[in-house]
């Protein structure tokens, strides 16, 4: 099988849009909490409307759309990630670290120092997973009615605490 990861274009945006449901359809039901999970809420426009100013990958294989992941860099040349998700039948393949690769490698070129993104504290394969791609927990929230935690990933040797303030 071929995996290829190339930056979406608008044809994409119906796939990305069912890989985005399914993936948050799962963290949803796995936190118990459906409504609480704004990805669902999400339509194609929406993603149109994100193309203008976030940079949107998506994973094919063998020219099939199974992962999509999302950034922008943000103050301080810190990127924030959102909507990163595989679809269900492909996880554990290896299509997940790939577009995370991709997406740091990116990032590191447009001069961002620091990826961030947010996860539930409670999902324990996908704490792990950012764990082991060198992502650590800078803090937690309760913003959206369940324990998130910020995680973080230094991509230079001279990181500040400024960049949080």
């Amino acid at each position: 099988m071929k995996l290829e990861i190339r930056k979406a274009t608008p044809e994409d945006i119906p796939a990305i849009h069912q890989i985005t449901q399914e993936a948050f359809g799962k963290y949803a039901a796995d936190l118990g909490l459906p409504q609480a999970v704004a990805a669902l809420k999400e339509t194609e426009a929406d993603i149109l409307a994100e193309m203008e100013y976030k940079t949107i990958l998506i994973a094919t294989l063998d020219g099939i759309p199974v992962g999509s992941i999302r950034y922008e860099i943000q103050e301080n040349k810190v990127a924030y990630i959102s909507r990163f998700g595989v679809k269900l039948d492909i996880q554990k393949c290896g299509v997940g670290r790939a577009l995370m690769e991709a997406a740091e490698e990116d990032l590191r070129k447009q001069g961002a120092v620091m990826i961030t993104l947010h996860t539930a504290t409670k999902m324990t394969n996908q704490v792990r997973f950012y764990y082991g791609l060198g992502f650590y927990v800078h803090s937690t929230t309760t913003d959206k009615g369940y324990i998130r935690g910020l995680f973080c990933k230094e991509l230079t040797d001279n990181m500040t605490t400024e960049l949080f303030v």
